[in-house]
């Protein structure tokens, strides 16, 4: 994977709707699921998931294809693992064979720690005198 796609890839994960989405057809497995469903489960308008899936697309993450009258849309595994790979590829001083996945496959989802809590790590973390881009004085 060149450095651009992933920079598309990931900008396109950047947003939460669309992480959400991308998430979704994930767990779905390679057959995907018809807009319809994917806006009932998430709560998203049409148009706004037709958005949504554009950047998806556009970013080589999902396909789409037509089933009758339903769009059926599905996440991309290679490019995932593409991703994945550009990633960790220089993972542990170049021995991606130490380099293990954050949790092992089937076992729950960890719980994102609350953003205030993330703020206030890297605020400890800071050198005195130091800001954080966007902090106000």
């Amino acid at each position: 994977m060149e450095t651009v796609d992933a920079v598309t890839a990931l900008a396109a994960l950047a947003q939460t709707h669309r992480l959400e989405i991308f998430r979704l057809l994930v767990g779905a497995g390679p057959g995907g699921l018809a807009a319809g469903e994917v806006a009932a489960k998430l709560g998203l308008a049409p148009n706004t998931l037709t958005f949504h899936f554009d950047r998806l697309r556009h970013a080589a993450l999902v396909t789409v294809r037509r089933e009758g009258r339903a769009m059926i849309y599905a996440a991309r595994f290679d490019a995932m693992n593409d991703l994945l790979g550009f990633l960790t590829d220089q993972c542990c001083a170049g021995h991606p064979d130490l380099c293990r996945p954050a949790r092992k496959p089937g076992a729950a989802p960890r719980q994102s720690a609350p953003r205030e809590a993330l703020r206030q790590d890297t605020l400890e973390q800071e050198t005195p005198g130091t800001r954080m881009r966007g902090d106000q004085e």
